[in-house]
């Protein structure tokens, strides 16, 4: 499998990361960062789906660091799967904590108005095509949407590690943002479904067969497991205020924990035996202790840092920010080229590419369009040929044995030329080496 870094080159790029003020979004500086953790987040994904040493949140642990919100809540999805990073994120957990809520609820609320985006993200040929506002708002809402997604990942893992957090992250769950309550909401209008004919699997819309209709997805399971951690876990019960309205909301879970549910998730048999208690018994109010609340640390030194300065930031990225330079654009262009390698890419990408001609898994590319995949397979041609560099048939007459690439050619010529060209003009308009 390709690599993106090395552990030295991943070293040297987290040691490098720096705190940004809200004014340096977008210059320069922020971009270099930027391209700096798109190979981090990349590098992270490529280790944990091959069983590798995950040398990149080992880093994290150990340098304390961690920025670009798309990019890092990605990256984080990877490595908070780990107790001891989230007990190395310290006090950071409570502002990850405040984030979560934050997106969740507005998952559970665009749910419920039916704003869920219908449609996958845009690609930057169709962007490129249309460029309308109504089509970038479309973008926008769903990158949203996925990083919401994303974010319900997080909290499933922080919920996993409660116990070795500190009881100002437990009572920000519980007290302050009333967490199981929103994951209620998500239960009841499971925003990555739509009706039983479509899920939102692995960043992309579905078609769901009849026979998997029933199948819990990723993020049911997150949901679930992060209800049983919340609800079930003593120090939470002894923290939570189950009052009438909260117990209203959780008694609602019961008719979702079907047979078929439990089938699949055995360990919400004892949330539904808890469940039936509550509907007969009172649990005991929780005990009012003095507690000196923590406030988020990052979100609190923003706003201080900023305050009376919104318009003044404003006006500077207006001026600084979104009005480059040809050659600045030119580039960002370059260095996000060089970031993005198809190659390594392409393993990062859930299902595999498929070859032109014949439908197998793809193993290598066009090397003049990088368009169209190609399988290694030998197939029979049954026509007359004498050229034997082409196909490799050597008599005249004989069923040739060619390669998909090779007999694929004829078809894929035209657009191969076309791709090739378009590609060619970019490079020369923006001066990048291929």
């Amino acid at each position: 499998m390709d690599s993106v870094l090395l552990h030295g080159e991943a070293e040297g790029y987290i040691q490098s990361l720096e705190k940004m003020s809200l004014r340096d979004i977008g210059s320069p500086r922020w971009f270099r960062q930027h391209e700096y953790i798109e190979k981090l987040n990349m590098q992270a994904i490529l280790n944990a789906s091959a069983n590798q040493e995950e040398f990149i949140k080992d880093l994290f642990v150990s340098l304390g660091k961690i920025h670009h919100e798309a990019t890092i809540i990605n990256l984080l999805e990877t490595i908070m799967y780990h107790k001891e990073s989230s007990e190395a994120a310290g006090d950071s957990v409570l502002d990850l904590v405040d984030y979560c809520h934050r997106k969740l609820t507005l998952l559970a609320g665009r749910s419920v108005s039916g704003e869920i985006p219908s449609g996958d993200r845009i690609t930057h040929t169709q962007l490129s095509d249309t460029g309308s506002v109504q089509d970038l708002q479309r973008q926008s809402d769903m990158l949203e949407f996925e990083i919401s997604i994303k974010a319900l990942s997080v909290l499933c893992y922080i919920t996993d590690h409660i116990e070795s957090l500190s009881l100002s992250v437990l009572s920000r769950m519980l007290c302050t943002h009333n967490m199981p309550c929103v994951l209620v909401q998500l239960v009841e209008n499971c925003p990555w479904n739509r009706g039983t004919l479509e899920k939102y699997i692995e960043g992309r819309w579905r078609t769901v067969l009849p026979e998997d209709q029933l199948k819990l997805s990723k993020h049911d399971g997150q949901v679930w497991m992060a209800l049983l951690n919340l609800l079930l876990k003593p120090d939470c019960q002894r923290k939570y205020d189950f009052n009438s309205f909260n117990k209203s909301q959780l008694l609602k879970l019961r008719g979702f924990l079907t047979e078929v549910v439990i089938d699949q998730l055995p360990n919400l048999l004892d949330l539904k035996h808890f469940l039936s208690q509550l509907a007969v018994t009172d649990p005991a109010a929780p005990k009012k202790d003095l507690i000196l609340e923590q406030v988020p640390e990052i979100w609190n030194n923003i706003v201080m840092e900023n305050s009376n300065k919104w318009k003044a930031i404003a006006k500077y990225q207006v001026t600084q920010v979104f009005n480059p330079s040809e050659s600045e654009l030119r580039e960002q262009a370059s260095r996000l080229a060089q970031t993005y390698n198809l190659d390594v890419m392409e393993n990062l990408i859930p299902d595999k590419p498929k070859c032109g001609a014949c439908g197998r898994t793809g193993v290598k590319r066009c090397s003049r369009c990088q368009g169209e995949w190609y399988c290694n397979s030998l197939h029979r041609m049954f026509t007359a040929c004498t050229t034997t560099h082409v196909c490799g048939a050597a008599d005249e007459g004989a069923g040739a044995l060619t390669e998909c690439q090779v007999k694929h050619w004829p078809k894929h010529k035209p657009a191969c030329k076309l791709m090739a060209e378009a590609i060619q003009k970019l490079q020369e308009e923006l001066n990048i080496s291929s």
